[in-house]
C-alpha cells in the first residue's frame, strides 16, 4: 500500500512538486492574526503595539480581507521630530488624557501603509525573507483568497533556524518519513549536524528516494541534504520510456 501512495504521488506531480522542495511560510506563520479595524482610533493601535510588544498589525475589514498594514513607523510619522524614541511616543499615544495624534492621520486605515506587502501560505522561506530586506519590512501578513491566515516575521524566520539538530531528526524521522511517506525510518540511516541532514539506506523506487530529499529540504531548520539512497525499481525511467 505504501508502495502505491507514493506511486500515485509521483505520478501526479511528474516528480517532487517544487512547493514540496522548500521551506514554506506556512510552517512558521503565526495564526490567528492579531488585526485592526480600519476605523480603530491611532492612539489604540499604538496602545496594542506597546501592551502586546508588536512592530505593526495588519488593518482588515469585518469580513477578514486586509487593506494595509500599519506599524510604529506609520505612527512615528505622525509626530517625526516631536518626541525622541519610538517607545515613548507609543506610550504618550496611549495614554488615556493624551493629546493624540495630532498631525493627519486619526485612524489606522488614514495612517497604514496600503497595498499590504503579502506572502501566501506556500511562498518559500528564503523568498519571503529576501522580500523582508527588499521592502525593509519585519513582517509580512500570509494571505490567502485575499484574506489574512497569519503572519510571519523576521523573528520567525530566526527561530526556523535555529532548532536542534535532535528535534529536527525526530521530526525527519517521525514526520516526514514514517506519517507523510509510509517508510520504515529504521531502514534509513540519518545523521544531522548543524543543520545538515545526511541520510543513506534503501528505499523501494526512485520515486521514494526523489520524495524523501525534497519532503526533508521542507523541514524547519534543515540547511542542506545529502541523500545517497539506493532503490530497486527505477520506475521514473520506466515511465519516461512509456511517454515516448
Amino acid at each position: 500500500m505504501a508502495a502505491e501512495r507514493l506511486r500515485a504521488r509521483a505520478d501526479a506531480s511528474n516528480g517532487p512538486a517544487a512547493d514540496d522542495a522548500a521551506m514554506q511560510v506556512r510552517r512558521l506563520m503565526t495564526s490567528p492574526v492579531v488585526a485592526v479595524p480600519p476605523e480603530l482610533p491611532l492612539k489604540e493601535v499604538a496602545r496594542l503595539l506597546d501592551e502586546r510588544g508588536f512592530s505593526g498589525v495588519p488593518v482588515c475589514d469585518d469580513q477578514g480581507h486586509i487593506l494595509g498594514v500599519v506599524s510604529e513607523t506609520d505612527i512615528v510619522r505622525q509626530e517625526q521630530g516631536l518626541i525622541p524614541g519610538k517607545v515613548r511616543l507609543l506610550r504618550r499615544l496611549a495614554e488615556p488624557k493624551g493629546d493624540g495624534v495630532g498631525f493627519g492621520a486619526r485612524t489606522a486605515s488614514e495612517a497604514m501603509t496600503s497595498p499590504a506587502i503579502t506572502v501566501s501560505p506556500l511562498t518559500d522561506v528564503t523568498r519571503a525573507a529576501r522580500l523582508m530586506i527588499e521592502q525593509r519590512v519585519n513582517r509580512l501578513p500570509v494571505v490567502e483568497r485575499g484574506k489574512v491566515v497569519g503572519i510571519v516575521t523576521r523573528a520567525d524566520l530566526v527561530r526556523a533556524f535555529h532548532r536542534s539538530d535532535g528535534v529536527i531528526e525526530r521530526e525527519i524521522r517521525d514526520d516526514v518519513l514514517l506519517r507523510v511517506l509510509w517508510i520504515d525510518p529504521s531502514q534509513l540511516q540519518i545523521s544531522v549536524q548543524e543543520g545538515d541532514v545526511v541520510i543513506t539506506g534503501t528505499v523501494e523506487n526512485r520515486s521514494a528516494a526523489e520524495l524523501v530529499d525534497a519532503y526533508i529540504r521542507g523541514v524547519p531548520g534543515v540547511v542542506s541534504v545529502t541523500t545517497s539512497l539506493v532503490w530497486a525499481i527505477d520506475d521514473l525511467a520506466r515511465r519516461t520510456v512509456h511517454s515516448l
